[in-house]
């Protein structure tokens, strides 16, 4: 693999593996609803910006405003808010493994929606590994490590956002000729206005000024939403979605050692043996044998990529 294609990986995988660091750090100081409202403020303003310098414009038909309006729900304001309230009292690792679970549900919402019409064998088992691997992860007897219930919860409910935005994402919005760019700030802005409107019932609680959480947001909005969708746009433009779909792989390893490290989360046998089950879950289901599901595969890696959490 050339050197500047290990770089980008590299890069993108380090970015997006901290994540969860930065959710569970801004948690010290904001409620998960403030968090979330201003991490997809500062990307769409990211995104919008950089598009608007390339002289791409935001969609007008009404249509498709209306499915990123649902792909930003499923994708972003359900599932990110879910992270960081499930990170309130849950392991940060932990929810990096979950979140690796996303295929499994990208999978059965595409049977649901139309979108596969049939599943191999070698998929199905990896759907039964999956679940069982997020089954172990969730321990319910061993909170300690865990989290709590409700924390595990949170985190399966958002993967299976997360894996319905793939599939309504991959049925409605691609194929339309709509730059990759406009989809991710037009997504991202969406799912900002949606916070905007629960913001008043959910989201005013009293905000504790620290400034670790307040660069955690920063960082999350800014670096982790905005700029690391570029990079995995940039990957899947010159290395193909095969190499950009090995960050889900590198993601989580980071995730799970930075929150060894930094956060001194106690990750026990049972979560590292759920994590492989699910990682080799995830490769079982990344598999397309055809043409045609490859590239079908490969316009979605580009035009999803902002539902990741």
């Amino acid at each position: 693999m050339p050197m500047a294609t290990c770089a980008r990986l590299a890069a993108l995988s380090l970015v997006w593996g901290s994540v969860f660091l930065w959710i569970k750090i801004a948690g010290y100081g904001f409620s998960p609803v403030q968090m979330v409202l201003a991490r997809l403020a500062l990307g769409a303003a990211v995104l919008l910006a950089i598009g608007y310098a390339r002289g791409l414009r935001p969609p007008r038909e009404k249509a498709v405003w209306g499915h990123l309006t649902v792909a930003a729900l499923l994708g972003n304001a359900i599932p990110w808010t879910l992270y960081a309230e499930g990170e309130v009292h849950g392991s940060s690792g932990v929810a990096a493994v979950v979140n690796g679970s996303a295929p499994i549900w990208t999978l059965a919402a595409a049977l649901l929606l139309g979108g596969e019409k049939r599943i191999s064998g070698a998929r199905a088992g990896g759907v039964l590994l999956g679940l069982g691997g997020t089954a172990l992860i969730a321990s319910p007897w061993n909170s300690v490590q865990t989290g709590t219930g409700w924390s595990v919860l949170c985190f399966v409910l958002g993967s299976i956002g997360f894996g319905a935005s793939f599939a309504y994402t991959g049925r409605f919005l691609v194929g339309r000729g709509i730059p990759p760019l406009v989809l991710a700030g037009g997504q991202l802005a969406a799912a900002t206005v949606l916070l905007l409107a629960v913001f008043p019932f959910l989201g005013l609680q009293r905000v504790t000024w620290r400034t670790d959480s307040v660069v955690s947001v920063l960082v999350l909005g800014v670096l982790c939403t905005g700029f690391a969708a570029l990079l995995n746009f940039e990957l899947i433009v010159k290395d193909g979605a095969a190499v950009a779909s090995t960050v889900t792989y590198l993601m989580t390893a980071v995730a799970v050692v930075l929150g060894a490290v930094v956060l001194r989360e106690p990750l026990g046998p049972p979560v590292w043996l759920g994590a492989a089950a699910v990682l080799a879950a995830t490769g079982l289901l990344r598999r397309t044998p055809f043409r045609k599901g490859r590239k079908r595969a490969a316009r979605a890696a580009g035009e999803t990529s902002t539902s990741s959490s």
